[in-house]
Order: C-alpha cells, then structure tokens, then sequence
C-alpha cells in the first residue's frame, strides 16, 4: 500500500472521494462564494442565478480535469515532479478560464448578464488566479505528504535492514559453522552429496544476503526445503519432515517475508537437534482463511532425551522474526510458541488479503 501511494505525489483524485462527495463540496464551495459575494446581487432572482451559474461553472471546471489528470497519470509519472505540477496547474487554470467564458456568454445570451468587455476580462482573469492559486496550494500539499511517505519508506527499509543483520549475526555463525563440518566430512567421504550440499548452502545464503523483503510463499518453501537438506546431511538423515501445504492456485497468490519461516524453523530445530541422536519429526501445516495465514510447525521431542521444558521456552525466543513480520503485515502479525513435554509447537499468523479484493 506504501509503494502504491509513492508511485507518484498526487493520488488518483477520483478515488480520494466519490463523484457525489466532490459535487456536494463543489454545491456548498459555489454557495460560500455567492454568499460573498452577495453585494452585487439586488433580489433572490439574481442571487439565484448566480449561485447556479457558479455551480455549473465549477463542476465543468473541476470534475472533468479531475478524470484527465488520473487518465494521464502514466504519462505524468514519466515527467519530473516540476514538469507534472506545471502541466497539472496549466490544465486546471485553462479548464477554469474556458468554463468562466462558456459560463458568461451563455448568461449573456439568456440576458442575464449585462456584456462589459472590462468586466469581462477581469473577471476570467481573475477567476484563471483563483482557480491557479488553490491548485497551486493543493500541489504543494500533496508534495509535502509525498516526501513525508518517502522519509517513511526510508525509515521502514533501514528497521528492516537493521532487523535482517541482527537476525543474521543471532543465527548465521552456528549454522555456517556447522554446515562447513558437515561438508568437510562428506567431501572425503561422499564426494556427490558434497556437491549437493554446496548447491543447497549456496541457494540459502544468497537469499540471506539479498536483504529483507517480501517473497512469494512457494520461494520460501523452496528456502526451506534448501535448509533442511543441509539439516538433514548434518543430522545423518535422521530428519523427516511432512508438508501440508494449500493447493498450488492458492499458493501462487500468497507472500511471506523472506526467511521467516526457515528462521523459525532452525531456531526449533537447533535446540533439539543438539539433545538427541534419535530421529526427529517435524510437521509443517499451511493454511490461508479469512485472510489470515496460520503456520503451524509441531517439532516431536525425542522420548528417550530428557528436555527441561523451562530451558526450551527461553531458548526459543522469536521476537525478531515477529517484529519483521508486524513491519510488513501490521500489529496483529504474531510468533508464539508452545513446549510441552511431548512436542514443541510454533505458530506463525499475519493477515494477508487476496489481490483480488
């Protein structure tokens, strides 16, 4: 939503308020005008026409550049901010000029105007000011709140970049070390699986050092899988892991920040994995409902290990992996964990809402 309102500084007019909204305003703007201007206006007939004729002219001078400029949009995002705020303020000023020519000469005809040529050009001129002044403040406006959304941005992608490393610097050293082991033994010994290996380790840390961003869901399961494989080299193949995932059209529309679920799944993994030689099972269940994504990720504890289930809930600590996610999906994004005797369990949940609402 961020990115879409930084595509360019003015949003699309016509979206701001309904028709119906922007000619209410446009009524009770033309009502506040005649009002003041009421001095030149001797009975309620003349009051009358004037607050028609202002009405008429304002919604031709108003409403149909407002549709032009959001047609033009991808015409004015190519220009520079100058040359679009240029363009924008000269379409409105002859828009209004036109319609106060049109507006006057039809009222001259009718007779409900006295034709003064002096009166006439001044009040187009003046109405062209007018009409270039509010534009004018309206482009500044939309200006200041652009630049405010970029220092946004800005600021959004440095807490995500500062959360990456540090995610990074908590995780990467055990795992790297580990993985170099692990390979170093199979180099000798399997030299194939060693080659393998070496694809899986190169694919997960190229997407580590790529830096924080949003991906496809069906990417991320590819990271894991790729993480996993190296796991399970380490571990000697005593790692079995069951995917539920949702059917692949639904798969297709849904996005995950990038390796917040391998995080997660090393994090558990790594504080059984170290405790036990037996087999460990992992069960990964993957769900998109009411706009919600649920990952439930249930680690089996070995039965044949002690594990103090104390020493477990503080070693899984999380926050940073759901402080990334509440950055890019909002507060309700959540990481919670549960350790009992039997299995550790973890659930992921952010809102996610289909592309096609």
């Amino acid at each position: 939503m961020l990115a879409e309102r930084l595509e360019f500084f003015i949003p699309k007019l016509m979206e701001v308020m309904k028709l119906w909204q922007w000619l209410l305003y446009i009524v009770f703007w033309s009502l506040f005008v005649t009002v003041i201007d009421r001095h030149d206006l001797v009975t309620w007939s003349e009051f009358l026409i004037g607050f028609i004729s202002r009405v008429v002219q304002n919604i031709l001078s108003i409403i149909p550049p407002l549709y032009l400029i959001d047609y033009l949009r991808p015409i004015l995002k190519r220009m520079s901010i100058p040359k679009a705020s240029m363009s924008i303020l000269l379409l409105m000023i002859i828009s209004s000029v036109l319609m106060m020519i049109l507006v006057m000469l039809v009222m001259i005809n009718v007779g409900w105007l006295e034709y003064n040529y002096h009166a006439f050009v001044l009040n187009v001129l003046f109405d062209g000011v007018i009409s270039g002044g509010f534009t004018l403040v309206f482009l500044i406006y939309f200006l200041h709140r652009h630049r405010e959304l970029a220092a946004l941005k800005q600021s959004f992608e440095n807490k995500l970049t500062a959360q990456n490393y540090l995610i990074k610097a908590r995780i990467a050293p055990h795992f790297l070390f580990n993985t170099i082991n692990t390979l170093t033994s199979l180099i000798e010994s399997n030299p194939p699986r060693a080659a393998d290996l070496l694809q899986h380790v190169s694919a997960l840390f190229r997407a580590s050092f790529n830096g924080p961003r949003e991906i496809s869901f069906e990417e991320e399961v590819a990271l894991c899988e790729h993480y996993l494989a190296i796991e399970s080299s380490r571990l000697t193949d005593k790692l079995v892991v069951s995917w539920d995932l949702p059917d692949d059209d639904i798969m297709y529309d849904m996005v995950i920040t990038a390796l917040t679920l391998q995080s997660v799944l090393e994090k558990m993994l790594l504080n059984v994995a170290e405790m036990t030689t037996e087999t460990i099972y992992i069960d990964i269940v993957v769900t998109w409902q009411k706009h919600v994504v649920a990952i439930t990720i249930t680690v089996q504890l070995p039965s044949k290990t002690l594990m103090i289930t104390h020493d477990l809930r503080r070693q899984l600590d999380l926050h940073g992996q759901a402080e990334r996610l509440k950055t890019y999906f909002g507060e309700s994004s959540e990481i919670e964990s549960t350790v009992t005797s039997e299995r550790i369990r973890t659930v992921i949940k952010y809102p996610l809402y289909d592309v096609g609402f």
